[in-house]
């Protein structure tokens, strides 16, 4: 087994070799407008650093978000390109399972990432391992009045909970993403036979970019 991993739905261009026991190498370049621009460099550095080459990889691992539209697709194009070249399945994960295996854990919490426009995509977990609720996107505040009390005395995990320490007042670590976290928790998966996620991406959300209301057609008939 050896398992390419990437992620490109938060801030961090991530990614990771992993053997099914432990990674071999990693590598983690947090830039929110450079996605594109850095995430194929860092596959090759990290093949170069555990001596390996891209077509001894079996799996190919990648977070599905959520995430936003453009730093997410990069990764999911990117996954599915070595997926197809290589001849070998790609296998989601969602991102905020990764943020929550990588913390460790083993008590109720919450996850929270940035999703701009002053919201967080967010999923309650009972422990580093079980989700128990559908990623979502809300803002922080309407959060604080759905669940109150309750929401006030979880632990928080990701840069939601930095950014809106007001609402989230227990922030714990990672802030951002790891691919290495994301290839461990997809090798014990494996192991298990337990299911994955398409590689398609989950926004949950339209876009930023939008084509402009009346918008008026120049090409000649």
């Amino acid at each position: 087994m050896l398992l390419l991993a990437v992620d490109t739905a938060t801030p961090a261009v991530t990614v990771a070799l992993h053997d099914g026991s432990s990674a071999l190498a990693a590598e983690r370049l947090v830039d929110a407008r450079r996605h594109g621009e850095l995430l194929l460099p860092a596959v090759d550095r990290v093949l170069a650093r555990a001596g390996r080459k891209l077509d001894a990889v079996t799996d190919v691992i990648v977070g599905v978000g959520p995430g936003p539209y453009t730093g997410l697709r990069v990764g999911l194009v990117t996954a599915s390109t070595f997926g197809s070249v290589l001849g070998v399945p790609v296998r989601g994960l969602c991102t905020l399972d990764g943020l929550a295996y990588a913390s460790g854990l083993t008590e109720p919490f919450v996850v929270a990432t940035d999703a701009r426009r002053k919201e967080v995509y967010w999923a309650r977990y009972a422990d580093s391992r079980t989700r128990l609720t559908e990623p979502a996107v809300d803002r922080p505040g309407d959060l604080a009045d759905r669940f109150g009390d309750e929401l006030a005395g979880l632990p928080v995990v990701g840069a939601g909970a930095l950014l809106y320490p007001e609402v989230f007042p227990d922030a714990r670590a990672p802030e951002h993403q790891s691919a290495e976290a994301l290839a461990a928790l997809a090798a014990e998966r494996l192991a298990a036979g337990g299911e994955f996620l398409a590689p398609l991406p989950l926004y949950l959300r339209r876009p930023d970019a939008q084509v402009p209301k009346n918008y008026k057609v120049v090409t000649p008939k």
